[in-house]
């Protein structure tokens, strides 16, 4: 195998999405691959390497969403080019089911995945992003798969892929879990049951190389956290709708920031409500302080006086969730600017 050199291929990589060249992408794509490259180093030094500088762009607030979806959609591309070279590879080993839990409609991390999963000559079934906790527990009765692979990016599909996970371990098969919602270690992953975790593509090769044949079901989650996530869950679009009301930077009649600035903070309220729920879930309070850190940065970014704002938010917060003591318990903690 040839070795990449990363630096340069990531520019023209990048370049072409810059300029939504797509002819571009594919033949540096079909180059690499002609010339011997692994098809790991190429999703993961030059695929995932771009989308990751691609969404901190976003975060800095000099790429819009639509520049973002559009390099997704060619990164996309690049990961079916790898992926049809691949399928020549022979099974070697045994079957996996590859998917996003519902809610979870990023797709591209679990496509890279099974990607790399069949370059190790794992069979892979891969479902698609926010598949039914019903039509996955279907399959695993279908299929009979020796494991399968969650992608989880999301805060707000952790508590589905919690239920993919008991779906997978109460039929024995093996789970492992991955993606940007789990963090940088393995606490939330093994706060849900899964049986492994991996925060990259060649981490998810490793791992799912480990499995076990046969596990246990997953162990129940303490049930007073859980009781309130419930009610949390279904109240849901209320406690969204107040917060947004209430927060200086989305109110109907605030004029603190830009209408573009007041849409992209629109839609980071759900996904604050969503740390808390996640950190009900696995008893990780870090997603509620890495949440407030990153609405800081985004806001900061966006010419907004990010300190008073996530304060409001705080205070907005610890308000809408009186109802929810546990809830307040994280906010009043752990969400600030630090």
């Amino acid at each position: 195998m040839l070795e990449l050199d990363e630096g340069r291929v990531l520019q023209r990589y990048e370049q072409g999405v810059a300029d939504s060249d797509r002819s571009k992408i594919v033949a540096l794509i079909e180059d690499l691959l002609d010339s011997g490259t692994a098809p790991l180093d190429i999703l993961i030094g030059v695929i995932a390497a771009a989308q990751r500088s691609i969404g901190e762009r976003w975060q800095r607030g000099e790429w819009s969403v639509a520049q973002e979806h559009a390099a997704t959609a060619l990164a996309m591309a690049a990961t079916e080019i790898v992926a049809r070279r691949v399928a020549e590879t022979p099974v070697t080993r045994g079957q996996i089911i590859v998917t996003c839990a519902e809610r979870e409609w990023h797709w591209l991390p679990a496509a890279i995945i099974g990607c790399a999963l069949r370059a190790d000559g794992w069979r892979t079934i891969q479902l698609g992003p926010a598949t039914s906790p019903l039509r996955f527990s279907q399959y695993i009765q279908d299929f009979g798969p020796d494991a399968v692979a969650v992608s989880c990016s999301v805060l707000g599909a952790l508590p589905t892929t919690r239920r993919f996970i008991e779906a997978s371990t109460s039929a024995g098969v093996p789970a492992v879990v991955g993606g940007a919602a789990f963090g940088h270690d393995g606490v939330r992953a093994e706060a849900l049951g899964a049986t492994a975790w991996a925060p990259d593509a060649r981490s998810a090769v490793e791992a799912a190389a480990g499995l076990p044949v046969v596990v246990s079901a997953a162990e129940p989650l303490p049930g007073v956290a859980v009781g309130e996530l419930a009610a949390m869950e279904s109240d849901h679009s209320r406690l969204v709708d107040q917060v947004r009301r209430q927060w200086v930077v989305t109110a109907p009649e605030a004029d603190a920031a830009p209408v573009a600035v007041r849409a992209v903070a629109r839609d980071t309220v759900p996904h604050t409500l969503h740390a808390v729920s996640a950190a009900l879930l696995t008893g990780d309070p870090r997603t509620v302080s890495e949440t407030a850190a990153w609405l800081t940065a985004l806001l900061d970014s966006r010419g907004v006086d990010a300190g008073s704002a996530v304060e409001d938010l705080r205070r907005v917060l610890l308000a809408t969730l009186i109802d929810y003591p546990l809830s307040v318990d994280l906010v009043r903690r752990h969400f600030s600017v630090n």
